[in-house]
């Protein structure tokens, strides 16, 4: 019995001994899991470039009869802008875009008798749109905007016999569109639009030699439409 019992205690302070070691040696600190990194969100501001191609409608009313062209030219510029996205996968913002571009048309008619020439430019246009988009994933957005749109149109008419009529003046009208922007990193995003431009009417008088002595109305009429490819860099 006497035996048996020193048996015990002798285990019992093998065990203590042993759990005191295990004690005094280092122990290994967790492993560091990062935390996930935060959702992609179009709330935010940006700023890029773009370019693309403009097409003009030039439309020419006399009293002497109509006539409409279409030209096509270059379009290029920079744009600037802020969005908010709410309720999922809802995207409104509101952006400012100006672009100059080459769009001209010239052509040669017949007026009052004589021989006309006119020329039509679109300088520059300048649009403030509202745009409302939907994410269906964190790097794609389809959008669809509308707004107003100030536009440099050069109007110039002149007849063989000297007289002439000129218009230079910056219109405001309106704009409508649609455009898909997809990020490839959290700044960065690419995007493709194409918009639709109605810029008015100006009215003048032209004096001819004939039956316009008194002066005849004339009236142009410019309308475009941009089909544009640009880079977005975001921040906030």
């Amino acid at each position: 019995m006497r035996k048996s019992s020193l048996t015990l205690l002798a285990v019992a302070i093998g065990l203590a001994a042993s759990q005191a070691s295990a004690a005094d040696l280092p122990r290994k600190a967790p492993v560091y899991v990062p935390p996930p990194p935060p959702p992609m969100t179009w709330t935010g501001c940006y700023i890029g470039g773009n370019i693309g191609a403009a097409w003009g409608r030039f439309e020419l009313e006399t009293p002497f009869g109509e006539d409409s062209r279409s030209r096509a030219g270059f379009a290029g510029g920079g744009q600037i802008g802020c969005d908010y996205q709410f309720a999922g996968g809802w995207v409104i913002g509101v952006r400012n875009m100006f672009d100059w571009t080459s769009n001209s048309r010239e052509r040669t008619f017949v007026f009052d008798g004589v021989t006309g020439t006119a020329e039509l430019r679109n300088r520059w246009f300048d649009t403030l749109t509202g745009r409302v988009g939907y994410s269906w994933q964190p790097a794609s957005l389809l959008y669809f905007q509308g707004g107003a749109v100030w536009s440099r149109v050069e109007a110039d008419l002149l007849l063989s016999t000297g007289q002439a009529f000129s218009a230079s003046d910056t219109k405001t009208g309106w704009t409508i569109g649609a455009g898909y922007e997809y990020r490839f990193s959290p700044q960065w995003s690419v995007f493709v639009e194409g918009n639709y431009m109605n810029f008015g009417t100006r009215d003048g008088t032209l004096v001819g030699p004939t039956a316009c002595v008194a002066g005849c109305p004339v009236s142009f009429k410019t309308t475009g439409a941009t089909a544009l490819v640009g880079v977005n860099y975001r921040f906030w």
